[in-house]
């Protein structure tokens, strides 16, 4: 199951930060959704597999028209749900980091999305189950200076930039990496 889901992640990360075009993005990440979506039948009730899923789906709510977003958004978010309940530490944290990610940055509904204090939650769970990871504190980064906190921010945001690279996973190492000093950038 680990080798399967190592795929998924990678074949996210590709997407993300090395494939160029919006169109070319969105039909590989509905491949790719797929391929997450086989990985779940095959390890049901895993958290691992349902937690990459959703991080699938929500980058395809990311990325989807002004029609599909809140629909995209809320099925993501219902199945890393499913995986938090599963496995609160799962993906070191990164089943609370992408709840507490879909309760900040989606726009506020009466489905309870734009949850800030969730959110905070949330993020600030993901750092205590992971306090050097490089996702953990680029995303409680990014909710604090999204709060105007812009001090909380940069020390976050430096804290991700110490964490250990990981080099089989050099595509996103790279790419998360940019966004940080992009985000650091606009801290200070």
């Amino acid at each position: 199951m680990t080798e399967d889901v190592k795929a998924i992640n990678d074949g996210w990360a590709h997407i993300s930060y090395e494939v160029h075009g919006s169109s070319t993005q969105t039909v590989a990440l509905d491949r790719l959704a797929v391929q997450a979506e086989a990985l779940v039948r095959r390890y049901p009730n895993q958290a691992e597999p349902l937690l990459w899923q959703g991080i699938v789906v929500s980058e395809q709510a990311n990325r989807a028209n002004i029609f599909h977003k809140l629909g995209l958004a809320t099925r993501a978010r219902d199945i890393i749900a499913h995986a938090y309940a599963l496995n609160p530490r799962a993906g070191n944290g990164g089943a609370a980091m992408s709840l507490g990610v879909l309760y900040y940055k989606v726009p506020g509904s009466p489905i309870g999305f734009g949850d800030k204090d969730r959110a905070n939650r949330l993020l600030r769970e993901a750092v205590g189950l992971n306090p050097n990871g490089l996702d953990a504190n680029y995303f409680y980064g990014d909710f604090l200076l999204d709060q105007g906190d812009k001090a909380g921010a940069r020390a976050y945001l430096q804290k991700a930039l110490r964490a250990p690279s990981d080099p089989t996973r050099p595509a996103w190492d790279a790419g998360r990496r940019r966004e940080v000093q992009a985000l650091l950038a606009q801290a200070r």
